[in-house]
């Protein structure tokens, strides 16, 4: 048997990591792209994420040397599976104590959307797009994520193909819409056995009929948003919309909260917000009922869009019927609220991420080499809690928690929850440092030698 050559080292502890998925690649030519590849996301957020500039060749012109030509290779034409790749991953993750997730965590469904041009791109369609906030021609993917107080990662991802790249549109059996991809990959979350407290997902899964149900007939948590104005049948005079439960809760002040209960969400800065949360009894909604409702805000008086969330749950409540009857464990409003919260890594954190290390730069049109493309950076994204690990049992800034600092009597929980342990890496300034050993006219650059510096770009 021939003996397999080594791949020039990746810089660092970037080496140490790029070693764990060479037996994933049966050429010296694909570890060595691995690596380079790597390198190149993992520079400063400044660089552009593209090949030619991964490769560090001029636009346009430099597309045609040797080194933009062969990580062109490496996506589109090579023979290494995206989805073995996205395994050895996730295992690097789940081996190590201090990255794993457990039974605390959120598995949050989220899909994105960035813009590109033509029509020759495959699952390019006119459609809304999350990374722009508007409708234009782009690419969708669904992706899930493991999240805690402490860290997030994504688990995997998933493209959307638009009904019009299907000869029968919307009835093709290969169609499937983004609520049917999300259920496919909670199951597979579940078939892989990755702990979770629940699932969570914004508007567009928790107004979703087939979603719900499919979690529900899997017996899988969940903790989805609905809209303000998500109605139901009732009796004329009745209330019939959970915006108007909230509005006709007791509430005559901090004082006098009736069965509003204070709640203290600590975000990653030190910095804290009151919010108080509400346990509604209603015509399809309760704890004795298959799915509970909570509404949670900033402000019960007034309702502040911006920050009310009305929260669907089956979960089942302390001192419930259903709580004797399930083997779930149970979640007073603040748990509720507590796992909801941690979809904020979607807003605050996620999508930066994927700017720095250019998710939708890729300069590809074929689904494999455009699915290899997002493995490789969320390999390069992981590979910063995996190299900063030791870091998060360091003191830092407390990250998304709650705290009940009282509980009225009307409430169905009944005891306090304390401020869970900190463990967030501490957010650096910009790295200043660049690559090591850069020549201009010369071979790729290498990556940043020092971990920190990495973690600091990125994050």
């Amino acid at each position: 048997m021939t003996k397999r050559l080594p791949a020039t080292p990746a810089p660092g502890p970037l080496e140490d990591y790029a070693a764990r998925f060479d037996d994933l690649f049966g050429t010296l030519a694909q570890r060595q792209a691995f690596r380079r590849y790597l390198e190149g996301l993992l520079l400063p957020a400044e660089r552009n994420k593209t090949l030619t500039a991964l490769a560090n060749t001029e636009p346009v012109v430099g597309a045609q040397r040797k080194e933009a030509q062969g990580l062109q290779w490496f996506l589109s034409e090579s023979t290494w599976n995206p989805e073995e790749a996205n395994r050895r991953r996730v295992e690097l993750m789940l081996e190590d104590p201090r990255t794993a997730p457990d039974g605390g965590s959120a598995l949050v469904i989220d899909e994105t959307g960035d813009r590109k041009d033509g029509k020759a791109t495959a699952h390019v369609g006119k459609q809304y797009l999350g990374g722009i906030g508007k409708i234009d021609n782009g690419v969708v993917s669904v992706s899930s994520l493991i999240a805690d107080e402490h860290l997030y990662y994504p688990l995997e991802v998933e493209p959307y193909t638009p009904a019009h790249h299907f000869a029968d549109g919307k009835d093709d059996p290969e169609f499937r819409t983004k609520p049917k991809i999300a259920l496919e990959l909670v199951e597979a979350a579940v078939e892989y056995g990755i702990p979770f407290r629940a699932v969570v997902a914004d508007i567009l899964y928790g107004e979703h009929r087939k979603f719900k149900e499919g979690l529900e007939n899997g017996g899988v948590p969940y903790v989805l948003a609905i809209k303000p104005s998500y109605a139901w049948y009732r009796p004329v005079g009745e209330p019939g919309s959970v915006e108007e439960i909230a509005w006709i809760a007791p509430w005559a002040g901090p004082d006098d909260p009736g069965e509003w209960i204070k709640l203290e969400r600590t975000f990653r800065d030190g910095h804290t917000e009151q919010w108080w949360a509400l346990e509604a009894e209603c015509r399809p909604f309760g704890i004795e009922k298959q799915r509970r409702l909570v509404v949670a805000t900033t402000d019960p008086a007034t309702l502040p869009d911006l920050t009310t969330w009305y929260l669907l749950t089956n979960l089942p409540a302390p001192g419930s019927s259903k709580a004797a009857e399930s083997e779930t464990e149970t979640a007073d409003v603040a748990e509720v609220v507590r796992l909801y919260s941690l979809r904020s890594w979607i807003e605050q954190s996620y999508k930066q991420v994927k700017s720095s290390l250019g998710w939708a730069h890729y300069q590809v049109r074929k689904d494999i080499a455009i699915r290899r493309h997002w493995q490789l950076v969320c390999c390069a994204f992981t590979f910063c809690w995996w190299e900063g690990a030791s870091l998060l049992e360091a003191g830092a800034p407390p990250g998304v928690v709650l705290d009940t600092e009282e509980i009225p009597r009307t409430s169905v929980a009944e005891t306090e929850r304390g401020k869970k342990e900190d463990r967030k890496l501490k957010r650096g300034s910009p790295s200043s440092v660049l690559a090591g050993g850069f020549k201009k006219d010369q071979s790729v650059a290498g990556a940043l030698r020092n971990a920190m510096s990495l973690l600091e770009s990125v994050l």
